[in-house]
């Protein structure tokens, strides 16, 4: 990269390496030799988005393409943006330092909602009109994908085409169509037309929405009668042969996640009422030991890391984990490589697995109640008993971890103060279930750590028709954990009750928030998940001047038969799947998870080899 226009730059900022590209590993194309030129944008800082595999595996799919060179660009921290603006200069991509701005494609990550502000900011910084309606020819194809995609609407108006799903071979099949157009000379609005046909392909400048005098939706109509109602989602079959990249960048300064990261399976088998990640990456898939292996092996010898961070949904659930930490610990050990696995099923987490575990990381465990009592794990589907919880404890305290840290979430539906005080309540049982084997109580002991975020009502959920609480009764619930707290031994962390509510009110947004963003942006919001930038009292008077009722997304009920912002998307699991599992949730009744007895989620029928097919309740 050519970093002379920004030298002056790097002096007066915090962290220059963010912004100078030339690390080691990184890929160089020659530019007169590509038809297709793109950016992968990750809408947060360098450290946040080199930590991500997603992005890793998308841009190693498109750059195995000869006539495709896929570089990066990262949000500028405040200094860095404050400086570019002062100057006119343009954002750029890492690897050749030209402007976004003359890129053929910008391609997002929604991670998450509060990133929205971040996206659109960086196409301004780019020089690129924010309304997709304002781009002409001369301006980039701005696509976006992600977990946030499964409900593009809030951010409907910035983009020009949203992948629905797993996007390694449906990107490369766009970007096949993309460079096809261009060298026949067809026009953006051309193009657009012949990418809504393909599956998992979203264009919502395509699609007209009409509401009704109660501010819900009345209709969502395509406009031509070749673009499809519902956009199905795309999804790998066979793990095995998925690709992944066992080479990449290496970050000059430090990552988040700074290690090799393996991704081990997609999928849940649970069903958790609450989590979207569980309903829109289903079914579940695995690599196979052998396959696991072979990658961490190729990523230590490409990397040098030493940390392998086995990445999935719920690792415990792995049905190769054994075999796989076997073939593993085969080498690391040796080598000193560290293992790390994600937060644990405490159900599944005995004698065999805990004894194998504990020749992972010597760090503290973190498992996810999620509830404090029996009867909310019941109605929120965690399928876990206090019996089990406290097994699990116990064998994580005879192998010698004497820190654990629990994941709890408040404002769940039906929550009561008695499942609130279940929470402090749980916790110091597990405490005294550390010293109950005469433990010594001197200095160190145990050190269990609790931290509950705020219930978020999230599409494609059974939970996705259900209320927020509103601010000031999850504050009061705070508040009341806190009081329920009567030892050091117990470390209280709780998220913000305030940014929480702004991430319900996209969540379940519609695409009248495009006005409330671009909005935001003109006003200077950025960062909105970052303490440092985000601004609760402005957020409210931007609604307010947009003419948004931000409780009308966060804290209504929504009825069944109601028309959703994301109805639109087909994500594998139905609706009446969710209403099922919804009105089971408020029956306090469980369902099993899907290696035990098929639900009949949806995705039956699409290529689940887990469950056991029949079994509709």
């Amino acid at each position: 990269m050519n970093t002379e226009r920004i030298k002056h730059l790097l002096a007066k900022v915090e962290k220059p390496g963010r912004y100078t590209g030339g690390e080691y590993g990184e890929l160089i194309k020659d530019k007169n030799t590509v038809d297709v030129r793109m950016a992968f944008c990750f809408p947060d800082t360098y450290e946040i988005g080199m930590s991500n595999l997603g992005v890793k595996i998308l841009r190693h799919c498109l750059n195995s393409l000869p006539y495709v060179w896929c570089e990066r660009a990262y949000a500028p921290w405040d200094d860095m943006e404050r400086e570019m603006r002062k100057e006119g200069v343009p954002l750029y991509a890492l690897e050749s330092g030209d402007d976004l701005k003359d890129m053929d494609i910008l391609a997002f990550t929604l991670q998450y909602e509060l990133a929205y502000t971040n996206m659109v900011n960086m196409l301004d910084l780019s020089g690129i009109p924010m309304l997709a309606a304002d781009r002409g020819e001369e301006y980039p194809l701005v696509i976006a994908g992600g977990p946030c995609a499964y409900n593009p609407e809030p951010v409907a108006d910035f983009v020009d085409v949203f992948s629905i799903g797993e996007g390694e071979f449906a990107l490369c099949e766009l970007v096949a169509l993309y460079r096809e157009c261009k060298q026949l000379g067809k026009t953006k609005e051309q193009f657009l037309r012949e990418a809504a046909k393909l599956k998992g392909m979203y264009v919502p400048s395509l699609y007209t929405v009409s509401y009704k005098e109660d501010g819900t939706i009345a209709a969502f109509t395509p406009k031509y009668e070749d673009v499809p109602a519902v956009i199905e989602k795309t999804f790998l079959t066979d793990m095995d042969s998925a690709p992944f990249p066992t080479e990449h960048e290496l970050s000059f300064i430090e990552a988040v996640h700074d290690r090799m990261v393996l991704e081990v399976f997609r999928g849940c088998i649970r069903g958790c009422r609450f989590c979207q990640a569980g309903m829109v990456y289903r079914p579940v898939r695995e690599k196979s030991p052998d396959t696991l292996n072979a990658q961490a092996k190729a990523l230590y010898k490409s990397t040098g890391y030493n940390e392998i961070s086995m990445c999935s949904l719920s690792i415990s659930d792995y049905s190769g984990l054994g075999e796989a930490l076997e073939k593993l610990l085969g080498w690391t050990e040796k080598e000193r490589v560290n293992l790390s696995l994600p937060s644990m099923r405490i159900d599944s987490f005995y004698a065999e697995l805990m004894e194998k575990a504990m020749n992972v990381r010597q760090s503290g465990l973190t498992f996810a109640p999620e509830a404090g009592t029996q009867r909310l794990r019941d109605v929120i589907n965690k399928n876990i008993s206090e019996d089990e919880i406290m097994a699990g404890c116990a064998a994580a305290f005879d192998g010698g971890r004497s820190s654990l840290k629990l994941y709890f979430m408040n404002g769940l539906p039906t929550e009561t103060n008695d499942d609130i005080r279940g929470i402090a309540g749980l916790a110091q049982r597990i405490v005294d279930l550390y010293y109950s084997k005469k433990r010594s109580k001197g200095k160190g002991g145990v050190s269990v750590t609790i931290s509950v975020s705020c219930f978020v009502p999230k599409p494609f959920t059974p939970f996705q028709w259900m209320p927020q609480d509103r601010i000031d009764e999850l504050k009061r619930k705070q508040l009341l954990l806190k009081e329920c707290i009567t030892t050091r031994k117990i470390s209280y962390n709780y998220h913000d009750s305030e940014v929480s509510f702004l991430e319900a009110v996209f969540a379940r947004g519609d695409r009248r928030l495009s006005a409330a963003i671009a909005e935001a942006v003109r006003r200077g919001q950025r960062f909105d998940s970052w303490d440092e930038f985000f601004d609760y009292g402005k957020w409210m008077q931007i609604f307010e001047d947009t003419g948004i009722d931000p409780e009308f997304y966060a804290n209504r009920t929504m009825g069944f038969d109601e028309i959703l912002p994301w109805d639109h998307i087909d994500c594998g699991v139905t609706k009446e799947f969710l209403i099922r599992e919804a009105k089971a949730a408020i029956a306090e009744r469980t369902t099993p998870d899907c290696r035990t007895r098929c639900s009949a989620c949806g995705m039956q029928d699409k290529g689940c080899t887990v469950c056991k097919k029949g079994g509709k309740e």
